[in-house]
C-alpha cells in the first residue's frame, strides 16, 4: 500500500470511529443535559451488547457438548460471536478492547481512548456507575504513556494528570505517573506546583496516596 493509500485508509478509519462513537464525547461535556443525553445513548448501545452476548452465551451452552473446535465451525455460533463483537464497536469501553498492534500515536481510536480516560477523570462517579473497567483504564493509561505525542494529545494528557491530582484518588490513578513522565514539561510541573500551593492536590499519583477510593466503588 502506498503512503497516499495508507493515509486515505487512516482517514476512513477515523471517520468510521466518529460515525460509531461521535456521540460519546457528550459523556465528558460540561453541560449536564448533554451528558445525560449521552448516558441515555450509552445505556441503549450497552443494552444491545448485553443482548448479543446473551445470545452468544446461549449458543455456547447448547454447543458445549461438541467441543471447542466444533463450536467454532458452527455458522450460527460464529455469527452470534460476530454480532457480539460488532455491537461492542458502538459502545465504550468495548470499542477500545483488543487494540491492533502498532504505534498508539497513529491509532485512529486514540481520541476515543482519551475520551474514556477524560470522562473517568472529570466525572468519576458517572464513569464508575456506567462503564467501570479498571483493567481497561490501566491498559489505556499505560498505552498512552509514551513520549513524542503531537501537541494536541500532549496537552490532553497533561490536562488529565492535572485533573487527577485535584480529586479523590481512584483505583489505577497511580498509573498516571507513567503519563507524567512521558509528557514531562515545564507546563506540567508548573500546573502541579500551582495545585500543591492552592491545596487542591487531593490525590498525587506521582508520589502515591494512601487515600484512594476502593476498587469496589
Amino acid at each position: 500500500m502506498t503512503k497516499e493509500a495508507d493515509a486515505g485508509a487512516g482517514v476512513d478509519e477515523a471517520h468510521a470511529w466518529d460515525a460509531r462513537l461521535g456521540w460519546a464525547f457528550g459523556l465528558r461535556a460540561d453541560d449536564p443535559a448533554e451528558r445525560a443525553a449521552a448516558l441515555v445513548r450509552l445505556a441503549d448501545v450497552q443494552g444491545n451488547v448485553r443482548d448479543t452476548l446473551g445470545r452468544f452465551n446461549e449458543l455456547w451452552r447448547l454447543r458445549l457438548p461438541l467441543g471447542g473446535q466444533a463450536q467454532w465451525r458452527d455458522p450460527a455460533f460464529l455469527q452470534a460471536h460476530e454480532m457480539y463483537v460488532e455491537a461492542g464497536r458502538y459502545t465504550l469501553p468495548n470499542a477500545l478492547w483488543n487494540r491492533p498492534p502498532g504505534d498508539i500515536r497513529t491509532w485512529q481510536g486514540l481520541s476515543h481512548a482519551l475520551l474514556f480516560l477524560g470522562w473517568g477523570a472529570r466525572y468519576p462517579q458517572e464513569w464508575a456507575r456506567h462503564a467501570k473497567e479498571w483493567g481497561t483504564k490501566q491498559s489505556l493509561i499505560r498505552d498512552v504513556a509514551v513520549a513524542d505525542h503531537g501537541e494536541t494529545v500532549g496537552t490532553k494528557l497533561t490536562d488529565l494528570v492535572e485533573i487527577v491530582v485535584q480529586r479523590a484518588c481512584r483505583c489505577k490513578d497511580c498509573e498516571y505517573l507513567r503519563v507524567a513522565r512521558a509528557v514531562d514539561s515545564e507546563d506540567l510541573r508548573g500546573r502541579l506546583e500551582t495545585a500543591a500551593r492552592s491545596e487542591k492536590m487531593v490525590c498525587n499519583p506521582l508520589f502515591g496516596s494512601p487515600l484512594c477510593v476502593d476498587e469496589a466503588q
